[in-house]
């Protein structure tokens, strides 16, 4: 495939186009789920639970999400997914307006649900262009997330008010607009469907796991979910560590933005660095700049080292995460793409919410310089182990 026919794939743009319009969900839901909490709950410690149980669905439905695409197709997958957010959203506009928070926390379950096929959109990128351009495919795909950080906040500010006198409830609203406009483009995309082995059914039920030892596949995934758990380890409890050293909300802020600029913002050259110098000199590359990122957080508490260490964990964030799902994207057949990747991302969210939990508990009890010392310890762990799975025979 040459630049031209790949500026010109109608699959790929049109996949690229409804991920683009759909991340701005996430940034709208990270914003409500506290805040909506904080509007509903009964009592202060309930106030995170939206969100805790909006993680929660993302990592149940991780795995049925892509049973279900491997069997019906991308678009039936991304449809399921886009029905449900609608739902999700109508219920959270709902629960505001009845005062309901046991119904808010059900809206955010669903949508947390919801989102979780479009973490296939990577992957399906993939599906649609020539093995050699797969990379820059899967780079550009997640290029959305930086366009995201920028216009979901902003939508976000412009629709809260907008069923006024109830507080935040037009965001909802806001929400649902966006997921029907967003899948629009996906009515013009053609994604080729895996072909479904046809094995017996327990065969069926444990491929995955059996898939697991192989080395690439395992490297890919343990890649992924290292990579993801630190960046998650390391970001959450910024904002916390940097308000106890005496820093302002707005200084937080800021450093936070940046990172999420820095987390996307490689991915325009991420893919092409892959076709040079290979997917796995790339991933590990960004193990390494996770483990720099780790030692800048532990060198000082001055805001040039919380905005060092946090640049520094978005681009190694980008760096291995993209060069493990190309490693997976082409380390697995089509037969065992669905049962695969489900349970790859299923690992990835359940590294990042133990992350989440565990980040807050250290960063209170032991401070953030301990937090930026377990990742280097875990990123340093994790290298190793690549290496010497890397050493093994082929058959391992």
């Amino acid at each position: 495939m040459s630049v031209v026919s790949f500026t010109r794939n109608g699959n790929f743009i049109g996949l690229l186009l409804a991920n683009t319009i759909l991340g701005f969900a996430m940034p709208m839901l990270l914003i409500l789920g506290g805040l909506t909490g904080l509007q509903l709950a009964s009592d202060t410690a309930l106030v995170t639970l939206p969100a805790s149980v909006q993680t929660l669905a993302g990592m149940l439905a991780a795995a049925p999400f892509s049973v279900v695409m491997g069997r019906f197709g991308r678009r039936a997958g991304f449809a399921a997914g886009g029905i449900l957010a609608l739902v999700g959203a109508g219920i959270g506009a709902f629960a505001l307006i009845t005062g309901n928070f046991v119904l808010l926390c059900l809206g955010h379950f669903i949508l947390g649900a919801a989102l979780s096929s479009f973490q296939y959109f990577r992957f399906a990128a993939a599906e649609v262009v020539s093995p050699d351009w797969q990379p820059v495919a899967i780079s550009l795909m997640l290029t959305s997330g930086l366009v995201a950080a920028i216009g979901g906040p902003q939508i976000f500010i412009m629709a809260k008010d907008a069923l006024a006198p109830i507080p935040l409830a037009g965001a909802y609203v806001a929400l649902a607009a966006v997921i029907v406009v967003g899948m629009v483009p996906l009515a013009l995309v053609r994604i080729p469907t895996a072909p479904i082995a046809k094995t017996h059914a327990t065969t069926k039920r444990f491929a995955s796991f059996a898939v697991l030892r192989r080395g690439p596949v395992r490297r890919a995934v343990g890649i992924a979910a290292i990579s993801q758990g630190v960046m998650i380890f390391m970001m959450i409890p910024t904002p916390l560590a940097m308000l106890g050293c005496g820093f302002t909300e707005a200084v937080a802020g800021d450093v936070i933005r940046w990172h999420v600029v820095a987390m996307f913002a490689p991915s325009f050259v991420t893919g092409f660095l892959i076709k040079w110098f290979g997917k796995e000199s790339i991933a590990l590359t960004g193990l390494v700049i996770l483990a720099i990122a780790a030692v800048a957080g532990a060198a000082g508490l001055s805001s040039a080292h919380f905005y060092g260490s946090l640049i520094l964990l978005g681009v190694g964030w980008n760096f291995s995460f993209i060069g493990a799902t190309s490693m997976l994207a082409s380390a697995v057949t089509d037969a065992e793409k669905s049962a695969v990747q489900g349970v790859n991302d299923t690992i990835i969210a359940l590294v990042s919410t133990i992350c989440a939990f565990a980040a807050g508990l250290v960063v209170t009890g032991l401070g953030w310089a301990v937090v930026a010392i377990v990742s280097m310890i875990i990123v340093v762990l994790a290298v190793g182990a690549l290496v010497l799975s890397k050493a093994q025979p082929a058959s391992a």
